[in-house]
């Protein structure tokens, strides 16, 4: 993890990236008690560790990053999605946005209300997507690919 990125997830860490961290974990727990969750508490524990240090890393279509469609990027992936909405995507989301706005309120808030927004988006819909670092997605662009 390059200097700055590493800075910044310190910064995020101190300023309460941790709290909402701790909601994705909530919901991936709630996701895993009820047993039917399950695919959703997986992707919510990853969101959760994107969510605990999300600078140098991005969220991208798994589709289009990997060049081929699955399971999560189907008709029954847009389902799901919809389903995560309903029990637990709007409250993340919601999480999110009181904290962008908290944070926009400061100058040196801005990249972290940014990237709360960012991730207030992901939690709306966010199966089909792979998080991957900054790096490896410049690699790829780098060699002609999506």
């Amino acid at each position: 993890m390059p200097l700055f990125s590493f800075l910044l997830n310190v910064l995020w860490v101190l300023t309460g990236g941790i709290w909402m961290a701790l909601g994705w974990a909530i919901a991936a727990l709630l996701m895993a008690l009820s047993i039917i969750g399950l695919p959703w508490a997986r992707s919510a524990m990853t969101i959760a560790r994107y969510t605990l240090l999300p600078f140098g890393q991005t969220a991208v279509r798994r589709d289009e990053y990997r060049g081929r469609g699955d399971l999560g990027t189907s008709g029954l992936g847009f389902l799901g999605n919809i389903l995560w909405f309903v029990f637990a995507g709007w409250w993340l989301a919601l999480g999110h946005l009181f904290a962008a706005v908290g944070l926009a309120i400061t100058i040196i808030g801005l990249p972290f209300a940014w990237a709360h927004l960012k991730l207030a988006m992901l939690a709306l819909w966010p199966i089909g997507t792979e998080i991957v670092s900054v790096d490896a997605l410049d690699q790829r662009r780098a060699w002609g690919r999506p």
